[in-house]
C-alpha cells in the first residue's frame, strides 16, 4: 500500500543521495571506532529516519508496511551498522508500544523515539532463552507496594550500551501457560537496577553495538506494563516481530543489491587471460544467480507487506520472507566474495566486511532453522484442517 507515492518517491530519493554521500564514504571510519559519529546520526535525524514506522499523530512519517520495506532496501544499500542504528526505532525498539501501549505510553514515548531523541531496546533474548521466547528466567514480583521488582540477565541486546528506553520482558505470572505469564515493561536508562554491559566484541556489523542487560532488584511500577495488562507481553513481542521479519528481510535485500552492484563494477574492470572476468561465463552464471534471487526475494517482500497493510493473516508468508531474503543474502555474500577473489577476502575492498555482517541476519528475530519448522508446521496443520473440513 503506497498511500502518498510523491511524499515517498522524496523519502527515497533522500535516502539513495544520505546512502551515496554520506553513508559509503563513513563505512571504513564506522568499522574502525565501532560507532557512527554523532554529525552522521543527527543528519539521519533531520531525514526523519527514526520515525519512519511510528505514526503521524506521534511526530513519525507513518509509513506503510510496505513503503516501509522499500525504505530499507534504500538505507540497507550502506555498511549495516547505519541501518542498526535506526531500525530498532523503526522495528522492535517502538513497534510493541505502537501496537498495544497505553494512549499515555504513546504520548510519552513514541514522539521522541520519532525524532531519535531516545534510542530504543528490545531485551527478549537471555542466555537460556533464545529461539524459545517462553523459555525466561528473568523474573518480575509484585509486591505490597504495588510495584514489581524485576531479577534476571539479558543478552545480545542490539543497541543495548547506546540505548535510552528498553521493553523488558519478564515471567511475572504462575499457574499459567507460557506464552501467558510475561509481561513487557518499559525502563529507562538510569532507572536503579538496570545497568548494561559495553559493546559485545562480534563477527560483524561494527557501529551496531550488542551488549547484556543486568536487572538486580529492579523497581518499576505498574504504569510501565505495556499496554497496562500483566501476562500480554508474550502476546506483544510476538506481534512486533511478525512486523519486525519483514523488516528485516527488506534490509537483507539492500546488501545483496549493493554486494551485486560492487561485483558487477568489478567484473567489467578486473581482467585476466587478456578480457575483463565478466567475459567469463561462470562469473556470468554468478551474477545471474544474484540477480534471479535478489528479485524473487525482493516480490515475495513487497506482496507479503501489502498483504499485511490489506489487514490479512500473514504468519506463514513473515517467516518465509525472513528465512528465503536472509539466506538468499549470505549466498549472495558467498558469490561476490568468490567474483572478487582474492581482493574480496582482504580487506581494502570492504566486500569481506558485508560478509561478515550478513551472517547475524540468519540468526535473529528466529533462526533459519526455526523458521524452517515454523513454516513446515504450518503447511501440515493447515492441510490436515483442509481434509478435516472436506471430510466434515
Amino acid at each position: 500500500m503506497i498511500k502518498d507515492p510523491q511524499r515517498l518517491d522524496k523519502l527515497l530519493a533522500a535516502t539513495h543521495e544520505f546512502v551515496r554521500e554520506v553513508a559509503m564514504p563513513n563505512e571504513a571510519r564506522v568499522e574502525r571506532d565501532d560507532q557512527i559519529p554523532e554529525e552522521i546520526v543527527q543528519a539521519m535525524r533531520q531525514l526523519g529516519m527514526f520515525g519512519w514506522s511510528i505514526p503521524e499523530e506521534y511526530g513519525g512519517s507513518g509509513l506503510t508496511t510496505e513503503e516501509l520495506a522499500l525504505a530499507n532496501m534504500e538505507i540497507s544499500q550502506c555498511s549495516v551498522a547505519y541501518r542498526v542504528r535506526i531500525g530498532i526505532n523503526t522495528g522492535v525498539g517502538s513497534e510493541s508500544l505502537v501496537q498495544d501501549g497505553t494512549p499515555e505510553q504513546k504520548r510519552q514515548y513514541l514522539p521522541r523515539l520519532a525524532s531519535g531523541e531516545l534510542t530504543g531496546a528490545l531485551a527478549l533474548t537471555e542466555p537460556e532463552a533464545g529461539s524459545d521466547a517462553t523459555a525466561l528466567h528473568t523474573e518480575g514480583h509484585l509486591q505490597p507496594s504495588g510495584d514489581y521488582v524485576i531479577n534476571g540477565h539479558k543478552r545480545y541486546i542490539t543497541l543495548a550500551p547506546i540505548a535510552d528506553l528498553f521493553t523488558v520482558f519478564a515471567r511475572t505470572e504462575a499457574d499459567c501457560r507460557p506464552a501467558d505469564s510475561i509481561t513487557a515493561f518499559l525502563v529507562e536508562r538510569g532507572t536503579p537496577g538496570l545497568s548494561c554491559s559495553p559493546s559485545t566484541p562480534k563477527m560483524g556489523q561494527e557501529g551496531g553495538p550488542i551488549g547484556e542487560v543486568f536487572l538486580k532488584d529492579l523497581q518499576v511500577s505498574p504504569q510501565s506494563i505495556i499496554g497496562g495488562t500483566p501476562g500480554r507481553g508474550f502476546r506483544t513481542v510476538m506481534k512486533t516481530l511478525n512486523k519486525q521479519r519483514i523488516n528485516l528481510a527488506s534490509l537483507s535485500i539492500g546488501p545483496a543489491i549493493r554486494m551485486l552492484d560492487e561485483a558487477i563494477a568489478y567484473a567489467n574492470r578486473r581482467r585476466q587471460f587478456g578480457q575483463p572476468i565478466g567475459a567469463f561465463q561462470l562469473v556470468q552464471a554468478m551474477l545471474a544467480d544474484c540477480k534471479v534471487e535478489i528479485e524473487a526475494a525482493k516480490a515475495l517482500v513487497l506482496e507479503t507487506a501489502r498483504k499485511r497493510d490489506r489487514g490479512e493473516d500473514v504468519a506463514l508468508e513473515v517467516s518465509m520472507c525472513k528465512l528465503y531474503a536472509t539466506e538468499v543474502c549470505g549466498r549472495v555474500a558467498d558469490r561476490v566474495v568468490q567474483i572478487f577473489g582474492g581482493q574480496g577476502y582482504v580487506k581494502e575492498a570492504g566486500i569481506e566486511r558485508f560478509y561478515r555482517d550478513v551472517r547475524a541476519f540468519r540468526i535473529y528475530e528466529g533462526t533459519s532453522q526455526i523458521h524452517q519448522i515454523t513454516i513446515g508446521k504450518r503447511l501440515l496443520g493447515d492441510a490436515l484442517k483442509t481434509t478435516e473440513e472436506t471430510t466434515a
